[in-house]
């Protein structure tokens, strides 16, 4: 039973963290940490429920996919608010996506990454920007979400011919 227990435990960590800190913004009044952290939450509660299993089940993996969904979500809606002119959304946008980036591991230095990407190509063969899906996903497997795809894109653009 005692092993179970440390296993649910484990699994649950970042998830639990989450909650904790919802705890805490609450206790401090912080009202914009609190916000982001709760919305997270209940994006976690719906992807749980898409996958019919419970938050708390979710391992570590699963709740930064969740996070980096949201953080991407994030970015666009800065740039299309910065296009429509929306100063005051686009400061909340960003202070909510600083918020949710510290959640996620560091990401991969982009000199790292040029190097495991020229490595893909190398072991791949590939060479021309007209394979540049295949080479997406093959780096984008090994990467296993130490990088954004948009800067996975921007490394195998710029080695590719």
């Amino acid at each position: 039973m005692m092993k179970r227990l440390m296993i649910i435990v484990d699994l649950m960590s970042l998830y639990q963290t989450v909650a904790d800190h919802v705890k805490e913004a609450m206790k401090q009044g912080d009202i914009l940490r609190r916000d982001t952290l709760r919305m997270l939450q209940s994006a976690i509660k719906n992807v749980a429920i898409e996958k019919r299993v419970r938050p708390e089940e979710f391992t570590d993996a699963q709740v930064e996919e969740v996070i980096r969904r949201l953080v991407k979500q994030r970015k666009d809606s800065i740039e299309q608010y910065t296009t429509g002119g929306r100063t005051d959304l686009v400061e909340k946008e960003s202070a909510e996506l600083n918020l949710l980036s510290t959640y996620l591991p560091q990401a991969m230095p982009e000199e790292e990454l040029r190097s495991l990407v020229a490595g893909v190509l190398n072991e791949t063969g590939i060479s021309a920007k007209a394979e540049m899906g295949q080479a997406m996903g093959a780096v984008m497997k090994k990467v296993s979400g130490r990088a954004s795809g948009d800067d996975v894109r921007k490394v195998v653009e710029s080695l590719l011919k």
